[in-house]
């Protein structure tokens, strides 16, 4: 398998305005593409999630606590975790990466 930046980014936004699009899956692990403008309202998702950033920079909401970010950072939110991206540029452009069980895998031991 393989996911093309380009492709998934001449696809956006999607027909209803959505600023993302699902490239890959595999099993419970689904890899989308994610361009916010403006604003980023999305909410807690189910599984566990990596966000590698592609261009871009702003603040990363992740739950209480808040971090610069930028090209080649690697973000992770657990399940259910509130979280957002802030004050980002026009051209933030990341990779996401959901997998594992609805709640998360939970901490290791």
């Amino acid at each position: 398998m393989k996911a093309s930046l380009h492709e998934a980014l001449a696809q956006l936004p999607g027909g209803h305005g959505e600023r993302y699009r699902q490239v890959l899956a595999h099993g419970s692990m689904r890899v989308e593409v994610y361009a916010p403008r403006g604003t980023d309202a999305q909410q807690p998702h189910a599984q566990d999630e990596l966000y590698l950033v592609v261009s871009g920079h702003g603040v990363f909401r992740n739950g209480e606590t808040r971090h610069a970010f930028g090209p080649g950072d690697c973000l992770f939110v657990p399940a259910g975790r509130e979280h957002r991206f802030e004050s980002f540029s026009d051209d933030f452009v990341t990779w996401v990466v959901f997998w594992g069980p609805e709640g998360g895998e939970g901490e290791m031991a």
